[in-house]
């Protein structure tokens, strides 16, 4: 049995900022490969100095470089070499890096690259069969293709914004970064089948990855629906177009809910024998799916008022033994306290040069008899050494003249 990670002997040079192209190249490394993530000493990736989450400050701190979370958590296990990409002795060093690569991989704007001379038209003379991936908002294509966006605009553009929210309230976009993943995750898979091409045919190629469309993509049942239909999908909140109840419902505490779903009527009399109220699943208004769907809202409120008495995880132990769909809410703290995250090792003890240990959540897999990084996201700059001299075979002198030229720091 192999040993080794699945893409070990792959080596991504990174040229990403914010959440969409560092997740997807931390996917690649968690898998094995080496990711050499190259920025700019003056002009470092947002996330270095990014606090996500909101607290009250006089004045707001301005953050160390190494010590963003939101960047320690998007990039893990990966390398970091500082290059002046505005200078054109850093953009050569820029293209020694991709000629021993693999992949080269941006998320910037789709001429970003092309100017700098490192395009897939450019990079495939230096090294044939090397994949290149632009993950971009709209693409390399089209009228558009030199919009800029970031989560909040991908998601509105390709269609996800506009069904998130309530019947009676406007448009939401979730967490705001829920696109990102979403397409952190495509691009990650798009590189693999890339991979997986040139192992059989030697063969590289340039994946234009438009973020929006990465959006669009998931949503084709709503498009599908629209076609057939020529009705326009509406936001539903947390409901089901056919199934009753199918909500989330506050339970008693601060903040605290339930989330449950009936598919049948056998479940449906489960939950009001849970509830105490057997009498339901004879109601007229409640007998079958379809009169639950009409009394809808009459249905929620009689749940709801019975959630609100309880305490969450109790209504969830009871309703999961009798056979109902329900899960809590959870907010970060149940997450971390979580004991069947915790039996499955979930959390990876980070030791951060910096920061102390962090606990980190691990890639949602798992690899049989394969232990999978746990290292911390790079320090600014901490592998120049390694890459300008380990890689490309740069002497003490030449990295002296770099550094006096501020060329790398």
């Amino acid at each position: 049995m192999s040993q080794t990670l699945p893409l070990e002997g792959i080596r991504v040079l990174e040229f990403c900022w914010v959440w969409a192209g560092p997740y997807a190249t931390m996917v690649l490394a968690n898998l094995g490969a080496e990711v050499i993530k190259v920025e700019g000493h003056r002009r470092t990736d947002l996330m270095r100095r990014s606090v996500i989450w909101p607290r009250y400050e006089p004045v707001p701190t301005m953050l160390p470089p190494n010590q963003g979370i939101a960047f320690n958590t998007l990039n893990r296990d990966k390398k970091c070499v500082t290059l002046d990409l505005s200078n054109p002795e850093g953009i050569a060093l820029a293209k020694k890096l991709a000629a021993v690569s693999d992949i080269v991989i941006d998320n910037m704007r789709p001429d970003a690259m092309i100017k700098m001379g490192m395009g897939y038209e450019d990079l495939r003379k230096i090294k044939e069969d090397i994949i290149v991936i632009s993950s971009s908002g709209r693409g390399h294509t089209g009228p558009e293709t030199n919009y800029l966006g970031f989560a909040t605009i991908h998601q509105s553009i390709g269609g996800l914004t506009y069904l998130s929210g309530h019947p009676d309230d406007h448009p939401t976009h979730g967490t705001g970064g829920d696109a990102d993943i979403l397409n952190a995750m495509t691009t990650a898979f798009a590189a693999l089948a890339a991979i997986h091409h040139r192992i059989n045919t030697g063969e590289g190629q340039f994946i234009d990855y438009g973020q929006c469309e990465g959006c669009t993509s998931v949503i084709g049942e709503q498009l599908l629906g629209y076609l057939m239909t020529s009705k326009i999908p509406e936001r539903m909140g947390n409901r089901h177009p056919e199934y009753a109840p199918y909500n989330l419902y506050q339970c008693w505490g601060v903040d605290r809910w339930l989330a449950l779903e009936v598919h049948t009527d056998e479940e449906f009399a489960a939950l009001v024998q849970v509830m105490e109220k057997p009498e339901l699943a004879k109601d007229p208004r409640f007998v079958d799916m379809v009169s639950r769907k009409k009394n809808e809202n009459e249905l929620d409120a009689i749940i709801g008022e019975w959630t609100r008495q309880r305490d969450r995880d109790w209504m969830v132990g009871e309703l999961c033994k009798a056979g109902v769909a329900a899960a809590p809410s959870r907010d970060g703290k149940d997450i971390y306290a979580d004991r069947h995250l915790q039996a499955r090792e979930f959390f990876a003890k980070i030791d951060h040069p910096e920061l102390g240990e962090l606990r980190m959540v691990r890639p949602p897999w798992k690899i049989s008899d394969l232990e999978l990084p746990s290292g911390h996201a790079p320090l600014l700059g901490e592998h120049n050494q390694y890459v300008l001299q380990g890689i490309l075979g740069l002497s003490d002198e030449e990295m002296a003249d770099l550094r006096k030229k501020d060329i790398i720091m």
